[in-house]
């Protein structure tokens, strides 16, 4: 029988996910962050017509950046936007100067997860604070995956 839904979980729909960043980098932290957004933006979204895979964000002069990311323009609009515009996200001072110090002392990159609307409609993005991974170590967390794997069937041969 399937699990009935709460309002909330209902509304959470996701946009656009960045499959690659986990396999690319080793996520540290993630942080939730709202979008600022145009009107036709949020229209394109709704239809799905959006893609994060090459975007990246960055703190420049004390604001919080998403460079990159494709939103299609929408075709009914009356003032259509620019596709791969720089978009202001939006978090707290604290979370910022955290942000900032990662990405300039610690050398991580800002690596957006996945864009959704949150259960009250708006337009969230998911960033990690990362570090890039060298090519042994994605071989390691592969050849750990299918380790996982087959212990796992393994496990289940023997009960």
């Amino acid at each position: 029988m399937a699990k009935k839904q709460t309002p909330e979980e209902k509304n959470y729909k996701v946009i656009a996910e960045n499959r690659r960043a986990r396999f690319d980098y080793a996520i540290e932290s993630d942080i939730e962050c709202g979008v600022v957004l145009m009107g036709s933006e949020v229209k394109s979204m709704r239809v799905g017509q959006t893609n994060i895979a090459d975007s990246y964000a960055m703190v420049e002069e004390g604001e919080l950046w998403l460079t990159n990311a494709y939103i299609a323009p929408y075709q009914q609009a009356m003032f259509p936007h620019e596709e791969r515009r720089k978009r202001k996200l939006m978090v707290s001072k604290r979370e910022l100067s955290r942000l900032w110090q990662a990405q300039g002392r610690e050398g991580m990159t800002l690596v957006p997860l996945v864009m959704y609307f949150n259960h009250k409609g708006r337009v969230k993005i998911k960033l990690g604070v990362a570090k890039g991974k060298k090519l042994h170590d994605k071989r390691a967390s592969d050849a750990a995956r299918d380790w996982g794997r087959q212990k796992q069937r393994l496990l289940k041969t023997h009960d």
